[in-house]
């Protein structure tokens, strides 16, 4: 049975000096740890500040925060192939759908696209906060999961905006309902994974699917120049929702990379034969860093202790 799982903002466990100490948890977490009914002798996943894996122990928890001790550190995961899906602004609930779901698969970054075939159209005030809701979203999702980090969730972007952040990633993958079936998925990822030299567990591949109207043609060409390795793919003859497209399709990326239970030893050591650590001639795409670097984080919007509460995170 997995562990409750959660994310520290501002506090890194190597740093405590005392063998018990509190877990200074989000007020939202602590809700949920209540929710959880977490009694002493318990053991909870904590991943810390610096993005260190531990098992704690609870000690007690009769105050507003657990007291723990830690149980074992253990080594974190190498993160593996990494996914971005720019999912066209979709209406109602459908982005927090993708959201959710997405985050549970995998994807390890968002950018919800305005497109001009979005029904939905947000301003500067209620972009912002949708962005906080799929962020709460996003980070709920990723403690039910299991991840080990929670995705990043810009603010929405036009297409040439966000078409002007994938230089560097190792590909672009547009889904298109207009694409011919022939543009197959694997074929595109195996090709830019060839061309650029680049394991499958060092790829960073962004994901772009249309709204309920799809991308116009415009759009498509802007993402098409975008990146050498852009390509159109086809999910197939079936038509998908948005909603469903924005789940299947990072999935399969990261099924033909190696995850999603297809881990092999071949698919998880290289996606080239003759590619090795060693090979002086690989180096890992620009993009490869992070993605995070992508989003301006604001410092100053961190949850400290208890003192900021989530919006809508009582749903979740």
């Amino acid at each position: 049975m997995s562990l409750p799982r959660f994310f520290l903002d501002n506090q890194v466990l190597a740093a405590e000096t005392e063998e018990v100490f509190p877990l200074r948890l989000t007020c939202d977490d602590a809700k949920h740890a209540r929710v959880l009914r977490l009694a002493p002798g318990e053991h909870v996943a904590v991943i810390d500040a610096d993005r260190d894996y531990f098992e704690c122990e609870i000690v007690d928890f009769s105050d507003e925060v657990p007291l723990v001790r830690i149980a074992q550190h253990q080594e974190a995961l190498p993160d593996g192939p990494q996914i971005m899906l720019l999912q066209g602004l979709a209406k109602g609930d459908k982005m927090e759908t993708v959201v959710r779901h997405a985050t549970e698969v995998g994807v390890a970054a968002f950018v919800p696209l305005a497109c001009a075939r979005s029904i939905v159209k947000l301003d500067g005030k209620k972009a912002a906060a949708k962005t906080e809701r799929w962020q709460a979203i996003a980070k709920s999702a990723a403690m039910q999961s299991g991840q080990m980090r929670i995705p990043e969730v810009s603010e929405p972007m036009t297409v040439r905006q966000a078409a002007e952040q994938l230089g560097g990633a190792t590909a672009v993958l547009v889904c298109w309902e207009e694409a011919p079936q022939s543009a197959s998925l694997r074929e595109a990822i195996q090709g830019a994974l060839l061309d650029t030299r680049t394991p499958a567990e060092d790829a960073r591949i962004a994901v772009v699917v249309g709204p309920e109207g799809g991308l116009s043609e415009d759009e498509v060409q802007l993402l098409l120049d975008a990146n050498p390795h852009a390509s159109l793919v086809t999910l197939g003859p079936s038509i998908l929702r948005t909603e469903t497209a924005g789940i299947v399709a990072p999935a399969l990326v990261l099924y033909e990379l190696g995850g999603m239970g297809n881990a092999t030893q071949s698919q998880r050591t290289t996606a080239l034969e003759g590619v090795r650590d060693d090979d002086p001639v690989y180096k890992p795409p620009a993009i490869a860093q992070s993605f995070a670097a992508m989003f301006d984080e604001d410092e100053t919007s961190q949850t400290v202790g208890c003192l900021i509460e989530t919006p809508g995170a009582d749903d979740e």
